[in-house]
Protein backbone atom coordinates (compact mmCIF):
# COMPACT_ATOMS: atom_id res chain seq x y z
CA UNK A 1 0.00 0.00 0.00
CA UNK A 2 1.34 3.44 -0.87
CA UNK A 3 2.17 6.11 1.72
CA UNK A 4 -0.83 8.10 0.46
CA UNK A 5 -3.20 5.17 0.94
CA UNK A 6 -1.79 4.43 4.40
CA UNK A 7 -2.29 8.06 5.37
CA UNK A 8 -5.83 8.03 3.98
CA UNK A 9 -6.69 4.92 5.98
CA UNK A 10 -5.24 6.48 9.15
CA UNK A 11 -7.33 9.60 8.66
CA UNK A 12 -10.39 7.46 8.02
CA UNK A 13 -9.85 5.39 11.18
CA UNK A 14 -9.48 8.58 13.20
CA UNK A 15 -12.69 9.94 11.71
CA UNK A 16 -14.63 6.82 12.65
CA UNK A 17 -13.20 6.72 16.19
CA UNK A 18 -13.96 10.40 16.78
CA UNK A 19 -17.45 9.91 15.43
CA UNK A 20 -18.12 6.89 17.62
CA UNK A 21 -16.87 8.81 20.67
CA UNK A 22 -19.26 11.61 19.72
CA UNK A 23 -22.14 9.14 19.68
CA UNK A 24 -21.30 7.89 23.17
CA UNK A 25 -20.88 11.33 24.71
CA UNK A 26 -23.82 13.13 23.12
CA UNK A 27 -26.64 13.90 25.54
CA UNK A 28 -29.88 12.04 25.04
CA UNK A 29 -32.63 13.93 23.28
CA UNK A 30 -35.44 14.57 25.79
CA UNK A 31 -37.98 13.30 23.27
CA UNK A 32 -41.57 12.62 24.14
CA UNK A 33 -41.87 9.79 21.64
CA UNK A 34 -43.66 6.65 22.81
CA UNK A 35 -45.43 3.64 21.34
CA UNK A 36 -48.71 4.57 23.06
CA UNK A 37 -48.77 8.30 22.27
CA UNK A 38 -52.02 8.10 20.26
CA UNK A 39 -53.64 5.25 22.19
CA UNK A 40 -56.33 7.53 23.62
CA UNK A 41 -56.34 10.54 21.29
CA UNK A 42 -56.35 8.62 17.97
CA UNK A 43 -56.31 4.84 18.51
CA UNK A 44 -56.98 4.14 14.82
CA UNK A 45 -54.09 6.29 13.55
CA UNK A 46 -51.77 3.47 12.54
CA UNK A 47 -54.63 1.47 11.03
CA UNK A 48 -55.56 4.44 8.84
CA UNK A 49 -51.97 4.88 7.63
CA UNK A 50 -51.60 1.17 6.96
CA UNK A 51 -54.85 1.00 4.97
CA UNK A 52 -53.88 3.92 2.74
CA UNK A 53 -50.38 2.58 2.22
CA UNK A 54 -51.70 -0.86 1.35
CA UNK A 55 -53.88 0.61 -1.38
CA UNK A 56 -51.14 2.91 -2.65
CA UNK A 57 -48.47 0.18 -2.90
CA UNK A 58 -50.86 -2.19 -4.65
CA UNK A 59 -51.61 0.57 -7.15
CA UNK A 60 -47.94 1.48 -7.65
CA UNK A 61 -45.16 -0.47 -5.85
CA UNK A 62 -42.86 2.56 -6.21
CA UNK A 63 -44.94 4.30 -3.55
CA UNK A 64 -43.08 2.17 -1.01
CA UNK A 65 -39.71 3.62 -1.97
CA UNK A 66 -41.21 7.13 -2.12
CA UNK A 67 -42.28 6.96 1.53
CA UNK A 68 -39.00 5.50 2.76
CA UNK A 69 -37.04 8.19 0.94
CA UNK A 70 -39.32 11.01 2.16
CA UNK A 71 -38.83 9.91 5.77
CA UNK A 72 -35.04 9.72 5.30
CA UNK A 73 -34.81 13.14 3.65
CA UNK A 74 -37.01 14.59 6.38
CA UNK A 75 -34.96 13.22 9.29
CA UNK A 76 -31.62 14.38 7.87
CA UNK A 77 -32.73 18.04 7.92
CA UNK A 78 -33.62 19.51 11.33
CA UNK A 79 -34.65 16.06 12.56
CA UNK A 80 -37.85 14.16 11.76
CA UNK A 81 -40.18 17.16 11.79
CA UNK A 82 -42.11 17.10 8.53
CA UNK A 83 -40.12 20.05 7.17
CA UNK A 84 -39.56 18.25 3.86
CA UNK A 85 -43.31 18.44 3.21
CA UNK A 86 -43.62 22.22 3.39
CA UNK A 87 -44.44 24.14 0.20
CA UNK A 88 -42.85 27.50 -0.56
CA UNK A 89 -44.84 30.53 0.56
CA UNK A 90 -44.26 34.27 0.63
CA UNK A 91 -42.61 33.91 4.04
CA UNK A 92 -41.04 30.42 3.87
CA UNK A 93 -38.67 28.69 1.47
CA UNK A 94 -39.21 24.94 1.62
CA UNK A 95 -36.80 22.06 1.04
CA UNK A 96 -38.46 20.50 -1.99
CA UNK A 97 -36.18 22.31 -4.45
CA UNK A 98 -32.93 21.50 -2.64
CA UNK A 99 -30.36 19.78 -4.86
CA UNK A 100 -31.01 16.31 -3.43
CA UNK A 101 -34.79 16.73 -3.33
CA UNK A 102 -35.81 18.29 -6.62
CA UNK A 103 -36.71 15.57 -9.16
CA UNK A 104 -35.92 12.99 -6.48
CA UNK A 105 -38.52 12.89 -3.72
CA UNK A 106 -42.12 12.05 -4.56
CA UNK A 107 -45.25 10.92 -2.76
CA UNK A 108 -46.56 14.25 -1.47
CA UNK A 109 -50.07 13.59 -2.78
CA UNK A 110 -50.12 10.27 -0.93
CA UNK A 111 -49.13 12.03 2.29
CA UNK A 112 -51.94 14.53 1.69
CA UNK A 113 -54.44 11.70 1.30
CA UNK A 114 -53.32 9.96 4.48
CA UNK A 115 -53.43 13.23 6.41
CA UNK A 116 -56.96 13.99 5.17
CA UNK A 117 -58.16 10.62 6.49
CA UNK A 118 -56.44 11.23 9.84
CA UNK A 119 -57.90 14.72 10.15
CA UNK A 120 -61.38 13.34 9.48
CA UNK A 121 -60.95 10.73 12.23
CA UNK A 122 -58.89 12.70 14.76
CA UNK A 123 -58.65 16.43 13.92
CA UNK A 124 -55.40 18.15 14.90
CA UNK A 125 -53.89 15.10 16.61
CA UNK A 126 -51.48 13.18 14.35
CA UNK A 127 -48.42 15.07 13.09
CA UNK A 128 -47.18 14.94 9.53
CA UNK A 129 -43.77 13.84 10.80
CA UNK A 130 -45.41 10.81 12.42
CA UNK A 131 -47.29 10.09 9.19
CA UNK A 132 -43.94 9.79 7.40
CA UNK A 133 -42.44 7.56 10.11
CA UNK A 134 -45.40 5.18 10.18
CA UNK A 135 -45.83 5.17 6.40
CA UNK A 136 -42.12 4.33 5.87
CA UNK A 137 -42.47 1.32 8.18
CA UNK A 138 -45.66 0.13 6.48
CA UNK A 139 -44.15 0.70 3.05
CA UNK A 140 -41.24 -1.53 3.97
CA UNK A 141 -43.50 -4.33 5.20
CA UNK A 142 -45.76 -4.17 2.17
CA UNK A 143 -42.87 -4.93 -0.21
CA UNK A 144 -41.47 -7.76 1.88
CA UNK A 145 -39.28 -5.98 4.44
CA UNK A 146 -39.14 -6.14 8.23
CA UNK A 147 -41.56 -4.83 10.84
CA UNK A 148 -40.59 -2.50 13.68
CA UNK A 149 -42.53 -0.62 16.34
CA UNK A 150 -42.65 3.10 15.53
CA UNK A 151 -42.41 5.46 18.51
CA UNK A 152 -44.68 8.44 17.84
CA UNK A 153 -45.34 11.91 19.21
CA UNK A 154 -43.19 14.01 16.87
CA UNK A 155 -44.11 17.63 16.27
CA UNK A 156 -44.13 19.34 12.89
CA UNK A 157 -41.60 22.10 12.37
CA UNK A 158 -42.75 25.64 11.66
CA UNK A 159 -39.61 26.17 9.58
CA UNK A 160 -37.66 24.53 6.78
CA UNK A 161 -34.05 24.82 5.65
CA UNK A 162 -33.05 24.49 2.03
CA UNK A 163 -29.45 25.23 3.07
CA UNK A 164 -29.34 22.29 5.48
CA UNK A 165 -31.02 20.09 2.89
CA UNK A 166 -28.24 20.97 0.45
CA UNK A 167 -25.47 20.35 2.98
CA UNK A 168 -26.71 17.45 5.13
CA UNK A 169 -28.44 15.01 2.78
CA UNK A 170 -25.93 12.53 1.31
CA UNK A 171 -25.36 12.69 -2.44
CA UNK A 172 -24.76 9.90 -4.98
CA UNK A 173 -21.29 11.20 -5.84
CA UNK A 174 -19.80 11.74 -2.38
CA UNK A 175 -16.85 9.65 -1.17
CA UNK A 176 -17.21 7.14 1.64
CA UNK A 177 -15.53 9.22 4.34
CA UNK A 178 -17.91 12.12 3.69
CA UNK A 179 -20.96 9.85 3.78
CA UNK A 180 -19.90 8.25 7.06
CA UNK A 181 -19.25 11.67 8.58
CA UNK A 182 -22.76 12.79 7.62
CA UNK A 183 -24.35 9.76 9.28
CA UNK A 184 -22.20 10.05 12.39
CA UNK A 185 -23.20 13.69 12.74
CA UNK A 186 -26.82 12.53 12.93
CA UNK A 187 -26.00 10.00 15.63
CA UNK A 188 -26.05 7.05 13.22
CA UNK A 189 -23.23 4.51 13.18
CA UNK A 190 -21.41 2.96 10.22
CA UNK A 191 -23.60 -0.14 10.62
CA UNK A 192 -26.71 2.05 10.59
CA UNK A 193 -25.49 3.69 7.40
CA UNK A 194 -24.92 0.47 5.47
CA UNK A 195 -28.23 -0.95 6.67
CA UNK A 196 -30.21 2.17 5.79
CA UNK A 197 -28.59 2.44 2.35
CA UNK A 198 -29.89 -1.11 1.89
CA UNK A 199 -33.32 0.45 1.30
CA UNK A 200 -31.99 1.06 -2.22
CA UNK A 201 -33.10 -2.52 -2.83
CA UNK A 202 -36.48 -0.94 -3.76
CA UNK A 203 -35.12 2.41 -4.93
CA UNK A 204 -34.81 3.94 -8.37
CA UNK A 205 -32.16 6.40 -9.50
CA UNK A 206 -32.20 9.01 -12.24
CA UNK A 207 -29.75 8.70 -15.12
CA UNK A 208 -28.10 12.00 -14.21
CA UNK A 209 -26.97 10.43 -10.93
CA UNK A 210 -25.12 7.50 -12.47
CA UNK A 211 -24.14 8.63 -15.99
CA UNK A 212 -20.60 9.55 -14.99
CA UNK A 213 -20.12 6.19 -13.29
CA UNK A 214 -21.14 4.11 -16.31
CA UNK A 215 -19.42 6.22 -18.99
CA UNK A 216 -16.42 7.47 -17.05
CA UNK A 217 -14.81 4.06 -16.47
CA UNK A 218 -15.58 3.71 -12.75
CA UNK A 219 -18.12 0.94 -13.36
CA UNK A 220 -15.61 -1.06 -15.42
CA UNK A 221 -12.98 -0.58 -12.72
CA UNK A 222 -15.09 -1.88 -9.84
CA UNK A 223 -16.87 -4.65 -11.78
CA UNK A 224 -13.64 -6.03 -13.30
CA UNK A 225 -15.40 -6.87 -16.57
CA UNK A 226 -17.25 -9.88 -15.16
CA UNK A 227 -19.89 -11.14 -17.64
CA UNK A 228 -22.85 -10.54 -15.30
CA UNK A 229 -21.59 -7.05 -14.58
CA UNK A 230 -21.22 -6.34 -18.29
CA UNK A 231 -24.85 -7.35 -18.76
CA UNK A 232 -25.84 -4.96 -16.00
CA UNK A 233 -23.78 -2.19 -17.58
CA UNK A 234 -25.51 -2.74 -20.91
CA UNK A 235 -28.90 -2.41 -19.19
CA UNK A 236 -27.84 0.84 -17.57
CA UNK A 237 -26.61 2.26 -20.88
CA UNK A 238 -29.92 1.34 -22.50
CA UNK A 239 -31.68 3.40 -19.85
CA UNK A 240 -29.14 6.20 -19.66
CA UNK A 241 -27.59 7.51 -22.91
CA UNK A 242 -24.35 9.46 -22.88
CA UNK A 243 -26.33 12.59 -23.70
CA UNK A 244 -29.89 13.39 -22.69
CA UNK A 245 -32.38 11.28 -20.78
CA UNK A 246 -31.46 12.77 -17.42
CA UNK A 247 -34.80 11.77 -15.90
CA UNK A 248 -34.72 8.17 -17.12
CA UNK A 249 -34.61 5.81 -14.14
CA UNK A 250 -33.09 2.46 -13.25
CA UNK A 251 -33.62 0.24 -10.25
CA UNK A 252 -30.64 0.07 -7.91
CA UNK A 253 -31.31 -3.65 -7.45
CA UNK A 254 -31.18 -5.42 -10.82
CA UNK A 255 -32.67 -8.65 -9.52
CA UNK A 256 -35.78 -7.80 -7.48
CA UNK A 257 -36.33 -4.02 -7.67
CA UNK A 258 -39.86 -4.13 -6.24
CA UNK A 259 -39.09 -6.49 -3.34
CA UNK A 260 -37.40 -5.46 -0.11
CA UNK A 261 -34.67 -8.08 0.24
CA UNK A 262 -30.88 -8.28 0.43
CA UNK A 263 -30.25 -8.63 -3.33
CA UNK A 264 -29.00 -5.03 -3.50
CA UNK A 265 -25.85 -6.11 -1.67
CA UNK A 266 -25.08 -8.70 -4.36
CA UNK A 267 -24.72 -5.87 -6.86
CA UNK A 268 -22.06 -4.31 -4.63
CA UNK A 269 -20.17 -7.60 -4.32
CA UNK A 270 -20.14 -7.79 -8.12
CA UNK A 271 -18.86 -4.23 -8.38
CA UNK A 272 -22.00 -3.23 -10.29
CA UNK A 273 -23.64 -0.82 -7.86
CA UNK A 274 -25.58 1.80 -9.79
CA UNK A 275 -24.48 4.74 -7.64
CA UNK A 276 -20.84 5.54 -6.93
CA UNK A 277 -21.70 6.27 -3.29
CA UNK A 278 -23.22 2.79 -2.89
CA UNK A 279 -20.33 0.98 -4.56
CA UNK A 280 -17.85 2.92 -2.38
CA UNK A 281 -19.10 0.92 0.61
CA UNK A 282 -17.58 -2.19 -0.92
CA UNK A 283 -14.87 -1.06 -3.32
CA UNK A 284 -13.30 1.96 -1.64
CA UNK A 285 -9.82 1.56 -0.18
CA UNK A 286 -11.33 3.04 2.98
CA UNK A 287 -14.19 0.54 3.02
CA UNK A 288 -12.57 -2.06 5.24
CA UNK A 289 -15.41 -1.77 7.77
CA UNK A 290 -18.31 -1.18 5.39
CA UNK A 291 -17.27 -3.99 3.02
CA UNK A 292 -17.41 -6.49 5.88
CA UNK A 293 -20.93 -5.33 6.71
CA UNK A 294 -21.99 -5.64 3.05
CA UNK A 295 -20.64 -9.22 3.04
CA UNK A 296 -22.62 -10.03 6.18
CA UNK A 297 -25.86 -8.62 4.83
CA UNK A 298 -25.56 -10.53 1.58
CA UNK A 299 -24.92 -13.74 3.51
CA UNK A 300 -27.63 -13.16 6.13
CA UNK A 301 -30.87 -11.43 5.12
CA UNK A 302 -32.26 -11.75 8.66
CA UNK A 303 -29.31 -9.75 10.03
CA UNK A 304 -29.86 -7.06 7.41
CA UNK A 305 -33.57 -6.89 8.28
CA UNK A 306 -32.80 -6.56 12.00
CA UNK A 307 -30.17 -3.85 11.52
CA UNK A 308 -32.36 -1.98 9.05
CA UNK A 309 -35.27 -1.94 11.50
CA UNK A 310 -32.97 -0.82 14.32
CA UNK A 311 -31.48 1.90 12.11
CA UNK A 312 -34.91 3.19 11.10
CA UNK A 313 -35.92 3.51 14.75
CA UNK A 314 -32.69 5.36 15.58
CA UNK A 315 -33.10 7.69 12.62
CA UNK A 316 -36.76 8.24 13.43
CA UNK A 317 -35.84 9.27 16.96
CA UNK A 318 -33.91 12.30 15.70
CA UNK A 319 -36.23 15.11 16.73
CA UNK A 320 -36.15 18.85 16.15
CA UNK A 321 -35.12 20.50 19.45
CA UNK A 322 -37.09 23.60 18.45
CA UNK A 323 -40.35 21.68 18.82
CA UNK A 324 -43.32 22.69 16.70
CA UNK A 325 -47.00 21.96 16.16
CA UNK A 326 -49.38 19.42 14.64
CA UNK A 327 -50.10 20.74 11.16
CA UNK A 328 -53.62 20.54 9.80
CA UNK A 329 -52.20 20.50 6.27
CA UNK A 330 -48.77 18.95 5.80
CA UNK A 331 -47.83 21.49 3.13
CA UNK A 332 -48.31 24.61 5.30
CA UNK A 333 -47.80 25.70 8.88
CA UNK A 334 -50.93 26.43 10.88
CA UNK A 335 -52.23 29.99 10.83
Amino acid sequence: MSIFNSLSCSIFVALVLIGEAFLLSRAQDPSRLSLSYYSKTCPTAQDIVRSEMDCAVKTNPRNAAFMIRLHFHDCFVQGCDGSVLLDDTATLIGEKHADQNVNSIQGFELVDKIKEKLEAACPGVVSCADVLAIAARDATILVGGPYWDVPVGRLDSKTASVDLANSDIPTPQQPLATLIAKFLEKGLSVTDMVALVGSHTVGMSRCVNFRERIYGGDFQLTSKNEPSSQANLAKLKDVCPADGGDDNVSGMDYYSPTVFDNAFFETLLQGSGVLSSDQEMYSSLLGFQTSRIVDKYWADAALFFKDFADGMVKMGNITNPQGGEVRKNCRFINI
